[in-house]
């Protein structure tokens, strides 16, 4: 964080300070809330949760260096206390993000959106220090707290925005109001929260709403590909920029197509020129992403060569996000257990067709969470399109969303021993470990909540006798 004394840290966020010898001691290192990432000079904000109170690691804190808790009651060290620890910290992040000075680009959608961060900060960390959100921390605490993290060598602050209600984006825009917005896509993602895809985009197109006119600098980046997000167009005054595979977008693709191994490429166009890229990532889905991290480089000055070559290079910053690794026997393992949803799924599935031609493919699939009224139908749809992309076989694990899964692959023709329903993860690890051979291709994927990156994990710890070597 940007040095502040504890004293002007107080009179941001409405607090008072207690057994604080010296209040012009300056805040100089990160902003934490876990005990175990304390500094010299942190700042270590006190949560109270279901398990932990945070309050009761206050003196360890201090000792190893901490310059100040931020509490909601006197600790018996320096300490800034304050009515409402989340409140003060919105507070706080907002005071740093007005006093940068940087750009910042935030980003929602339904699917997509960490692997399309991701991207934007590889991209545009070639032109200037960049600060982005760490893997999924994109609600009402760690989007602040990734703000925090930004330094005054920081250009560029690229922030993912999530939402399971109306009013969620709007809050999250008040504490880091962005320049640059971007909304992905509106999908089935947290449906069943929601009510419908006409309430999920009214959520996501809070983010527009929030951004400066165009006379300010505003720039709103569109989805030309889904109308839901095209419409938003009309809920703001900032400039559009369109992007997609529509011949009307203002930075699209040409000439998609996938390598033998599965990974996309295509012929990038922005208005400032067009360049080639191939990337490292996998899937076709990928496209879209880039498109939209390519959006947001072109806004910010960059090139379509230097925005191609950015994207040939970048890679995977997210653990078990279509992470990909090929045992010592040659079985590979593609784990994207980190979440799932019908679109990613679909994505998921296309990615294994392609990475598998030619050797028997494997799709361990689990529920899909937050979809309400719509589960059965879709989970019925995935285990379907499993059987029309020829998936060699469908491994079904848990309850009763993964025998919905299996009842749609075996209504849309896979019969025998095409797919199987098994209880729990470690009986999928034991269907495998006996029936995998040299040259399978296996990809692992559920809603979080169902835990099968153990699956991926305990395939490639009993995969082989050397070191596994990730692509």
């Amino acid at each position: 964080m940007i040095a502040l004394s504890l004293a002007e840290i107080a009179a941001v966020v409405g607090g008072q300070t207690h057994d604080i010898p010296d209040p012009t001691v300056e805040v100089t290192g990160p902003v934490v809330r876990d005990s175990r990432e304390v500094e010299p000079g942190s700042l270590f904000v006190a949560f109270v949760g279901e398990r932990v109170d945070g309050h009761d690691f206050a003196q360890a804190v201090v000792e190893a260096g901490a310059a100040a808790v931020l509490a909601s009651r006197p600790v018996g060290v320096p300490a800034i206390v304050v009515d409402d620890v989340q409140a003060a910290l919105g507070a706080l992040a907002r005071h740093v993000v007005r006093k940068l000075g940087a750009t910042l680009v935030a980003l929602t959608g339904s699917a997509g959106k960490t692997s399309t961060k991701d991207l934007i900060a590889q991209v545009l960390r070639r032109k200037a220090p960049t600060v982005f959100t760490p893997g999924s921390l994109n609600n009402e605490i760690g989007l602040p707290l990734t703000a925090l993290s930004a330094t005054e060598e920081t250009k560029f602050l690229v922030l993912e925005m999530g939402a399971r209600g109306i009013g969620h984006i709007r809050y999250l825009t008040g504490l880091t109001p962005p320049r640059i917005g971007l909304v992905l896509n509106v999908g089935t993602a947290h449906i069943g929260e929601f009510g419908g895809r006409e309430q999920i985009a009214q959520a996501k197109g809070e983010l527009v709403e929030s951004l400066p006119s165009a006379d300010e600098g505003g720039v709103a980046i569109l989805n030309a590909d889904d109308p839901l997000v095209r419409a938003m167009a009309a809920r703001t005054t900032a400039k559009v920029l369109l992007f997609g595979e529509s011949g009307e977008a203002d930075v699209r693709a040409e000439n998609v197509r996938l390598t033998d191994t599965g990974q996309p490429a295509f012929s990038l166009h922005t208005p400032s020129g067009a360049s080639d890229v191939t990337m490292r990532l996998y899937g076709e889905h990928h496209v879209s992403n880039a498109l939209a991290a390519a959006a947001v480089a072109h806004e910010l000055g960059m090139s379509a060569e230097e925005i191609a070559t950015a994207l040939s290079e970048a890679g995977s910053l997210s653990r078990w996000r279509m992470e990909v690794t090929e045992r010592p026997d040659g079985v590979t393992i593609v784990n994207d257990a980190y979440n799932a949803n019908p679109e990613s799924m679909r994505a998921a599935l296309r990615a294994l067709a392609a990475m598998g031609k030619g050797r028997r493919t494997w799709a361990v699939l689990g529920k899909m969470a937050e979809l309400g009224d719509e589960a059965l139908a879709e989970h019925d749809a995935v285990g379907r399109l499993a059987v029309r992309l020829n998936v060699s076989k469908l491994v079904a694990v848990g309850g009763r969303e993964a025998a919905w899964l299996q009842l749609g692959a075996y209504n849309e023709g896979s019969w025998g021993e095409e797919s199987v329903h098994v209880s729990d993860a470690q009986a999928a690890v034991d269907l495998l470990r006996s029936e995998l051979r040299p040259g399978d291709v296996v990809l692992v994927k559920a809603s979080r909540s169902v835990g099968l990156e153990s699956v991926a994990q305990a395939l490639l710890a009993s995969g082989a006798e050397g070191e596994v070597s990730a692509r």
